[in-house]
């Protein structure tokens, strides 16, 4: 990383659109950096209120507008849909030489549509930060959210060279621990796996409870690390599950065959079998979980 970067952000204003529990991270996480101009923009007036008063930003506003021509970095922290909806707004209002990165957790078209929204001179990069945690909104939001996170780079052929160093460079001054470059079809691919299947599978445990009244005394710390990511947002996750639709598909169905597997050996009896699988998923994990 240029040694000199970090502090350079210091001197840059940015635009953090969507101020929940991500973008929240993001306005705190740019206010630790020193970063002396940070706008939030948002739909909901109290979140803004909120952040104004925390001073994790210095300006609110509720839609695209003429501020917008000041930001040498917009940050995209909606869903993924509302992103080109957005860039349509603003498109009039964003300068030259202009950075405009997202956060989405499924990429599709998404990169392609965008650079074609943004005025010459600017441009955007994709990124995802894998760097969630339970709950969501602004209030759930932290700066220490990205310390020794992975942090994806989604560039398309369309991109500069120069925009996915600033992207990787800004990730690493952010605390990421690991920034990892990826095609969007990629991304989508191997997301379905590592981030959509886990959500739906803790959806789904939860959902398994024939024990209701009684569970919550007999939960030891497993069931809650595997649960955590359950307590969700539902609008956002719904939006992911379709958007990616048949890569989640394809890994659910994955799911499927390895439960069939674990559930015949159980029922076979088969010790050696059993501990067969067991193993072979206990080594995987130290392989992939670094």
């Amino acid at each position: 990383m240029d040694a000199g970067f970090c502090s350079r952000l210091q001197e840059q204003c940015f635009a953090i659109i969507g101020m929940g529990l991500i973008g929240g991270s993001y306005a705190k996480a740019l206010r630790r950096l020193g970063v002396k101009n940070i706008t939030g923009v948002d739909v909901n007036k109290n979140v803004l209120q909120q952040a104004l008063a925390d001073g994790v930003i210095d300006r609110a506003y509720e839609n695209a507008g003429a501020y917008l021509a000041e930001a040498d970095v917009i940050i995209c922290c909606i869903y993924p849909k509302a992103v080109t909806e957005f860039l349509r707004q603003a498109a009039p209002f964003i300068k030259k030489g202009a950075v405009i990165t997202d956060v989405s957790g499924r990429k599709g078209s998404l990169p392609y549509e965008a650079q074609q929204l943004v005025p010459e001179g600017a441009e955007f990069i994709s990124g995802h930060p894998m760097a969630g945690r339970q709950g969501n909104g602004y209030d759930m939001s932290q700066a220490e959210i990205f310390n020794g996170a992975n942090y994806i780079v989604v560039p398309t052929p369309a991109n500069s060279k120069a925009a996915v160093n600033w992207l990787k460079n800004f990730a690493l001054c952010l605390g990421c621990g690991h920034v990892e470059e990826i095609t969007p079809e990629s991304h989508d691919k191997i997301i379905a796996y590592t981030s959509n299947l886990p959500h739906a599978a803790a959806a789904a445990l939860i959902n398994s409870d024939r024990f209701s009244g009684q569970s919550c005394w007999f939960i030891g710390g497993g069931f809650r690390d595997v649960t955590r990511i359950a307590d969700i947002n539902a609008n956002l996750w719904s939006d992911l599950f379709l958007e990616n639709r048949e890569n989640v598909l394809s890994e659910l169905e994955n799911f499927r065959t390895q439960i069939e597997t674990l559930q015949k050996l159980i029922n076979e009896n088969n010790r050696e079998g059993l501990q067969e699988f067991l193993q072979k998923a206990a080594c995987h994990r130290k392989e992939i979980v670094l």
